[in-house]
């Protein structure tokens, strides 16, 4: 098991408490994802458990790709909360995309509260082989060889 250390995340959490502001790790356990390359593309899941696919936005701006989603709370009157623990309200996650993806490729598509996005590396930067031919190499014009 490896743990890891994050000097700022107590100072993040008591911030937030006394001011009752999002702390930065919030928008991360409200929309947790995954990312991993797949061939000549590259494969966002985000978990959006419980939000309406309607609220869901994805935009690229430049090279940012960002996700914003919405979690209504229930506002039931007759309801008398025990422990409410899931994240409502408005909250984003945004991703700096390095050169080489074909960001007017990108594709978006929504199941069981799992969006997931299908983000294309250009073909300038996909991977090639380079052809090697055999035999002498061509004369050039206007030289003569002894």
């Amino acid at each position: 098991m490896v743990l890891t250390f994050d000097p700022f995340r107590d100072f993040d959490r008591l911030a937030g408490q006394m001011l009752s502001a999002p702390v930065a790790g919030a928008a991360a356990t409200a929309m947790p994802m995954d990312l991993y390359r797949s061939g000549d593309h590259f494969v966002l899941h985000c978990d959006l458990a419980g939000i309406d696919p309607g609220s869901v936005a994805v935009d690229v701006d430049g090279r940012v790709l960002t996700i914003r989603a919405e979690r209504s709370a229930r506002t039931d009157a007759d309801v008398q909360w025990v422990r409410r623990e899931r994240v409502t309200g408005t909250f984003e996650r945004r991703l700096t995309l390095g050169e080489g993806l074909d960001l007017d490729k990108i594709s978006a598509t929504w199941q069981d509260g799992v969006l997931t996005l299908t983000i294309p590396v250009a073909e300038a930067a996909k991977p090639r082989r380079i052809e090697i031919t055999t035999g002498r190499a061509p004369a050039l014009e206007g030289v003569t060889t002894s």
